[in-house]
């Protein structure tokens, strides 16, 4: 009987070690996982972005981006887009650790993947910009570029 419990125990442990723990960032396969958005692969460490939110079904999942802007751009097409439990991830750009998107602190001047130039941190730095200020940031580059959106349009299939 003893054998039977701490086997079935084991058994829960596994069961609940295994798979996606319901909350935070996820790993990675780099050079493998695309961006949700743009389709790029993932390849760089220290620019990359996770958005853990509903689906239309009402379940959670994890999406992955290559830059801060693709994840914001396409966080804001999405129909639970406000829902409150959306938890929002991005690569601290100096050590690629995984931070609060809503609590970063966001530098221009980097060399991402998308051309947005946000490079996150968790704690402030002169002209750094919150949240806010990074995603009307990434509005105007995509507005004064363009270069992003026309290519991610699916063409109609006759």
């Amino acid at each position: 009987m003893s054998k039977r419990l701490t086997l079935l125990g084991l058994l829960f442990l596994l069961v609940g070690c295994s798979g996606d723990p319901g909350t935070g960032p996820v790993d990675v396969k780099w050079d493998r996982d695309a961006c949700e958005r743009c389709r790029m692969v993932l390849s760089d460490r220290m620019h990359s972005a996770q958005i853990r939110g509903g689906t239309e079904e009402g379940k959670s999942r994890v999406y992955l981006f290559d830059d801060i802007g693709c994840a914001v751009i396409w966080l804001d097409e999405q129909p639970w887009k406000d829902n409150p439990a959306i938890e929002i991830w991005v690569n601290d750009h100096r050590d690629g650790e995984w931070i609060d998107a809503r609590e970063a602190w966001y530098v221009k001047g980097n060399n991402t993947p998308m051309a947005y130039g946000l490079g996150a941190q968790d704690e402030p730095a002169e002209e750094a910009l919150t949240f806010a200020q990074a995603r009307e940031w990434i509005y105007e580059v995509e507005e004064r570029f363009n270069t992003h959106s026309e290519h991610l349009e699916v063409p109609p299939v006759y």
